[in-house]
């Protein structure tokens, strides 16, 4: 998909300017025929977002346990049809779970606390940044966000070099759903996450630090603020928490 298929072109009555807004539909990602999760999000970069979901929920163990992802278009929304491997579909069978996302907040329909206990990330080492990384990332974000330049309501997630150089970002109306395209690009690139740091343009909730850890990643800086939950998470692995990250300011939680 392309950054066209994910804005829609609306013409009000009684009025000359065209405004156009962030597509937002459901997206059902299905594993080896069987549904899995359904989310909402924007349709763009829909091979990065199965990858990454896929990732950071636990389901595959590495970017080749993915084989293929076929993208299907349906009256109702999109489908994403991935095909893993025997080893992963075995994996997701020991732990079925039925997923239903937003893009507010959530923990993608996790069934019990034991279930959210099962997929926790490994101790992560946070990078060791220039002195002015965090103020080198925060202004080369809004250049990176095309799709919110054009109608706004979107995040971004961006991973940057540890001298702020910002290198990759990804867009969605749901702050969670960008990072997971974040971090399937970085895959399919082979990208190292440990080389870098992941910078968010909205607050710091628990799923952005569990995801981040789940991506290898060992810091992650957010524009707005943080909740308890997304400190204390981000102390427990080790991960460095960097919020209200905007106009020279920038305030260390874990």
């Amino acid at each position: 998909m392309t950054a066209v298929d994910a804005l829609q072109t609306l013409r009000p009555l009684n009025t000359a300017v065209d405004e156009e807004v962030a597509v937002e539909l459901p997206i059902a990602l299905t594993v080896n025929g069987i549904s899995q999760a359904v989310m909402l999000g924007t349709p763009a970069d829909l091979e990065d977002f199965a990858l990454g979901f896929g990732l950071s929920e636990g389901w595959l163990a590495g970017r080749r346990e993915l084989l293929d992802v076929d993208i299907k278009a349906h009256s109702e929304g999109m489908e994403l049809a991935l095909t893993v491997t025997a080893a992963c579909e075995q994996r997701l069978r020991t732990r079925r779970r039925s997923l239903a996302g937003r893009t507010g907040c959530g923990l993608c329909g996790v069934e019990s606390l034991a279930a959210l206990a099962a997929v926790q990330p490994s101790w992560v080492q946070a990078p060791t940044l220039a002195a002015d990384a965090l103020t080198r990332a925060f202004a080369a974000l809004p250049a990176a966000q095309v799709l919110n330049a054009h109608c706004g309501g979107l995040h971004a997630a961006a991973w940057c070099r540890t001298s702020g150089e910002l290198m990759i970002a990804r867009e969605d109306v749901g702050r969670h759903n960008a990072l997971d395209k974040l971090t399937g690009a970085l895959a399919r690139r082979d990208a190292d996450p440990r080389d870098g740091f992941v910078m968010m343009s909205s607050r710091a909730s628990y799923e952005l630090v569990h995801k981040t850890a789940m991506a290898g990643a060992g810091l992650l800086a957010c524009m707005s603020a943080p909740t308890s939950l997304a400190v204390t998470t981000a102390q427990a692995c080790g991960l460095q928490l960097w919020a209200f990250v905007r106009e020279g300011r920038a305030t260390r939680y874990a």
